[in-house]
């Protein structure tokens, strides 16, 4: 809650009693959590420390629960305030989301739409639907973030994250938008010094390269028909980036395992080799894919519904993504190089 944020306007001048009272003592509640001060919460609210004080202890006496303890230099909250606090979280961002949804109602689509995604998606064809999209809705400005992570929408206020496998917290709605799989691939020139694997246990036999995880050793898993086999390894190269790992493979270092939409063009023009394709192989889960992941709401804002079916025209479906990377190969290898 930084600044006189204008989205507290509507709560936070409230002078009457009753329900607009109580939230905005949830309000400054929540901020003291995250300020521990009652000065700077005045601050950001634009009222005196001493109006924070007094509202919230008479919300303390209306619950008859003790939030918070004081002290000269600090202010924390107590077990029964950290609780409420965080649940507070959750409805207020709910009620904040209701006047933007009602306002966007009454108008046409505009404000920042803040996007998050994993970096191989994000840098292969996203910047290329925003530069569209953007011509299509010019009031509609979209923040792009890229990272190797998965992002908690809500704190990071983040209006879609794009993932690539179904978001397992509550409280999230997902859109799939293609399944995929993931392939093994080496270059030509890593092949004709070793001979490719058969199984999957001669990959022991090989430099294999992976993502970064915890520990020494990571594993793949292989699918064959029901049956599924685990072979732990120890990487020749571990990095946190898709594309660096796609650029390792590329110069012969190793075995990699990458999506398939990833080294489509790759396998389309002799750069990479695809190996085991008699298998599916995962590191995570096999439900595997590219999920647009939102925040459960009743209603789902004009600006995020618009973008979701934009990106999903044009990459929806096995010929739609593979087209989809073709077009923007280019931007992967310069971003690699």
């Amino acid at each position: 809650m930084g600044g006189r944020n204008t989205e507290n306007t509507a709560i936070c001048t409230a002078k009457s009693g009753g329900m607009m009272d109580r939230l905005r003592a949830m309000e400054l509640i929540l901020s003291i959590s995250k300020t521990e001060s009652f000065s700077e919460t005045a601050r950001q609210f634009g009222v005196s420390a001493t109006s924070v004080s007094r509202m919230i202890t008479d919300f303390e006496n209306a619950l008859n629960v003790k939030l918070l303890m004081r002290s000269t230099r600090q202010v924390v909250l107590t077990e029964a305030g950290q609780e409420y606090a965080r649940e507070l979280e959750g409805i207020l961002w709910n009620i904040k989301q209701a006047h933007r949804n009602i306002t966007e109602i009454r108008a046409a689509p505009k404000g920042t739409l803040r996007v998050h995604s994993r970096m191989m998606f994000g840098l292969g064809v996203l910047p290329q639907l925003v530069a569209a999209f953007r011509q299509q809705y010019p009031d509609i400005h979209v923040e792009l973030v890229l990272s190797e992570s998965k992002a908690d929408l809500r704190r990071n206020n983040f209006d879609i994250d794009f993932r690539i496998s179904p978001p397992v917290e509550a409280g999230l709605k997902r859109r799939i938008l293609f399944k995929s799989e993931r392939y093994l691939v080496a270059s030509p020139a890593y092949l004709a010094r070793r001979p490719a694997p058969v199984l999957p246990a001669d990959i022991l036999q090989h430099d294999c390269m992976a993502y970064l995880l915890p520990g020494n050793y990571q594993s793949w898993q292989f699918k064959h028909d029901d049956a599924v086999e685990e072979v732990s390894f120890k990487p020749r190269h571990v990095t946190n980036n898709g594309v660096a790992l796609l650029e390792l493979a590329r110069l012969g270092e190793g075995i990699a395992l990458l999506d398939d939409y990833t080294v489509h063009q790759d396998l389309s023009r002799g750069t990479l080799v695809r190996l085991l394709p008699e298998f599916r192989v995962t590191n995570t889960t096999f439900e595997e894919g590219m999920y647009a992941t939102i925040l459960d709401t009743a209603m789902i804002p004009a600006k995020i519904r618009l973008f979701l079916d934009f990106v999903a025209s044009h990459v929806s479906g096995e010929s739609m993504r593979f087209t989809a990377y073709g077009k923007v190969g280019a931007s992967i290898d310069g971003a690699s190089a």
